[in-house]
């Protein structure tokens, strides 16, 4: 995608009216929402603001580029907007700022989309550019500056990257003492579609000058692009950490590092080399800080809010593993039921043996990556063997593991989730304690101490402590679960689908899968944790679904950007992915929220109702088949789904749009 494709004339304001920085982030707020761009000005504005707090986007020179990505997002683009007068924008350099590019880019932007946008941010550090749009009168001068400008950097890139190669060649073949400097770094910003690659560009720019060879690592939307390697690592005098986040520092171990503001790199890449150059940087120690020093600037995160932070780090990397084998489990159950031979069938025993083992890793990963978003790497190792010993019972593998010697079920999920946290906070206490250690032996604590004592600890604090407990607890549990009564069951089944609907994606549905998910994953053959997949599925099928049916047979209801999402919710919908509503939810949350809780419960009452039965963790009506009731299942989903689309629709009132544009 070329730069050309994010620009648009009607999204230009060549003459800016707002004397204010208020006013022109309203002013341009305004334009992105009657362009379609934005469906929630009041959020989009505020995501602007929480932005801006953070750190001013007015980078000087006259430029300010405030920019979001989030859910009030429907496209990727950006506004351009021109301030003769210029504006107090709280720039970094105390100048009214003349040209604006408010940068949007949505939630679900794909890389071609963030590529451009990256692109774009670079090019505005080239003056001549600069120059050249503070003159321009017409959008067109405007998109033909960018044009012009991009191809004119794609031919530099090119044959700079040619030329690095050539280069890099000869310095290898150089003895190390002759060899011209490197410095690496990273850039990284909140968003990371804007400042990221801006920095990344202004170091190596200034690099050349300086007559130094700089490689820089950008951890922006798109992820981490052109990771340093360990042998350019080693080989660096010093390194450069620009970033407003947390980033890899480890690696950097024992090496000359100075770490500043994304800013910083923009507007004082020259200064940053030269202090490496002149041996200004201190010496990084990678035990003594994880992340880079924006994190130690910010207000610590709240209680609930880092709990939270953390369990979700756990569940992300565990959904793998319960998606990917509960599939494989769901469709061996399949060649079980309907293909000869039964549970006696090749391909039913490959199956049902490779979703087995994934499960087998659910637990053990769940408590390792919440031990590692606590504690950093060391802390990976406890948290993984921890999990392990909540997944298994005595005898397993012919392992004791239970201090209860009859033990008769796992501590299970949330024993998991205890030797996560244990094992994090854990390892935080022992790098406190072995803080003041001699520089000396600064090596045996990650090969040595941490491993040790964290192994150690992690099995008595797990044998002795945690699984007697949770062994129990989860046996308990179980036995509720699968003792349930149909009064009892119907109501647990309303409670889990109307919480799928209520942040569709957020902590509610997170809370509502993960509860459903633990229980089968405890006991895939449990026919109550059958139920339980089959309503949060349906839970989370009814808002995109309810959007769909709105937008099909009450278009007058609806803009037109919603009709044209309504379209996909479709197939979103019958694939079990209810953050196709959220555009809807996030424009009307007051109407489109409630509706849909209310017939994500309708539908979770019938499942709960009539004992639907679904044996996989995701799929929606794809794996309709695995269902005991295939039929019904339909229909529960169906109900649930027109219930929700006619409380919506009526609700809400008619657009003032044409509906057959």
């Amino acid at each position: 995608m070329k730069i050309e494709d994010l620009l648009s004339p009607d999204l230009m304001i060549m003459d800016l009216k707002a004397t204010t920085q208020e006013e022109a982030i309203k002013e341009m707020a305004d334009l992105e929402v009657k362009q379609g761009v934005v469906n929630n000005e009041e959020e989009f504005i505020k995501s602007i603001w929480a932005r801006e707090k953070e750190s001013t986007t007015g980078i000087g020179e006259g430029i300010a580029m405030p920019h979001a990505r989030n859910k009030y997002i429907n496209r990727a683009a950006v506004l351009f907007a021109k301030s003769p007068k210029g504006i107090d924008y709280k720039a970094l350099d105390g100048q009214p700022v003349h040209l604006f590019f408010m940068i949007t880019a949505p939630a679900g932007a794909d890389n071609t989309h963030l590529q451009a946008l990256a692109k774009l941010s670079s090019l505005l550090i080239n003056p001549d550019v600069v120059n050249a749009l503070k003159a321009a009168t017409t959008p067109e001068e405007v998109i033909d500056i960018f044009k012009k400008a991009e191809a004119e950097k794609d031919a530099q890139d090119k044959a700079d990257a040619e030329k690095r190669k050539a280069e890099a060649a000869k310095e290898a073949s150089k003895p190390a003492s002759e060899q011209k400097p490197l410095i690496v770094g990273v850039t990284a910003c909140i968003n990371g579609i804007a400042h990221t690659y801006m920095a990344q560009e202004a170091l190596i720019k200034a690099g050349k000058k300086l007559g130094v060879d700089v490689r820089i690592e950008t951890n922006g939307s798109e992820g981490v692009k052109d990771k340093l390697t360990p042998e350019e690592i080693k080989r660096a005098k010093g390194v450069i950490i620009a970033s407003d986040k947390k980033v890899d520092m480890p690696r950097f171990n024992g090496k000359e590092l100075i770490m500043k503001p994304v800013v910083d790199g923009i507007n004082h890449p020259k200064e940053l080399i030269e202090d490496i150059l002149e041996n200004k940087a201190p010496i990084y120690h990678a035990d003594s800080s994880a992340s880079s020093s924006a994190d130690s600037s910010k207000e610590k995160q709240g209680v609930w809010a880092s709990i939270y932070k953390n369990l979700m780090s756990g569940i992300s990397h565990m959904l793998p593993f319960v998606i990917g084998g509960g599939i494989l489990m769901a469709i061996s159950f399949i060649v079980e039921n309907y293909m000869a031979g039964g549970a006696k069938n090749p391909a039913f025993i490959f199956l049902n043996s490779a979703g087995n083992l994934a499960f087998a890793f659910m637990v053990p990963v769940l408590a390792a990556y919440i031990a590692e978003s606590i504690g950093d790497l060391p802390a990976l190792m406890p948290g993984f063997v921890g999990g392990y010993m909540a997944a298994i019972v005595n005898g397993t593998n012919g392992l004791q593991v239970n201090a209860q010697a009859h033990a008769v079920s796992p501590a299970g999920f949330l024993g998991g989730i205890a030797a996560g946290f244990i094992a994090g906070y854990m390892m935080i206490g022992l790098k406190k304690l072995f803080a003041k250690l001699p520089k000396s032996v600064e090596g045996m604590k990650p090969m040595l101490l941490y491993p040790i004592l964290g192994l150690l600890f992690i099995a008595l604090i797990m044998f002795y402590i945690i699984n007697p407990i949770f062994s129990s607890v989860n046996f308990a549990i179980t036995h509720f679960l699968n003792s349930m009564g149909t009064g009892n069951l119907v109501i647990l089944t309303m409670i889990l689908a109307g919480m799928m609907a209520i942040d569709m994606g957020g902590p509610f549905n997170k809370a509502a899968y993960v509860f459903a998910s633990g229980a089968f994953a405890n006991d895939p053959h449990s026919a109550t944790a059958a139920v339980m997949m089959a309503a949060v599925m349906v839970g989370g099928m009814v808002p995109p679904f309810a959007t769909a049916i709105g937008t099909t047979f009450f278009k007058n209801r609806y803009t037109k950007e919603e009709r044209r999402a309504g379209v996909s919710n479709w197939i979103l919908g019958f694939s079990f992915i209810t953050e196709g509503a959220i555009p809807f939810a996030a424009a009307d949350p007051g109407r489109v929220i409630p509706s849909c809780v209310i017939g994500s419960a309708v539908g979770g009452l019938l499942v709960g109702l009539w004992h639907i039965q679904v044996p996989a963790p995701h799929g929606g009506l794809w794996v309709s088949p695995l269902s005991n009731h295939i039929l019904l299942y339909f229909v529960a989903t169906i109900v649930g789904s027109i219930v929700a689309g006619l409380i919506m629709s009526f609700w809400k009132k008619p657009v003032s749009e044409d509906p057959d544009e």
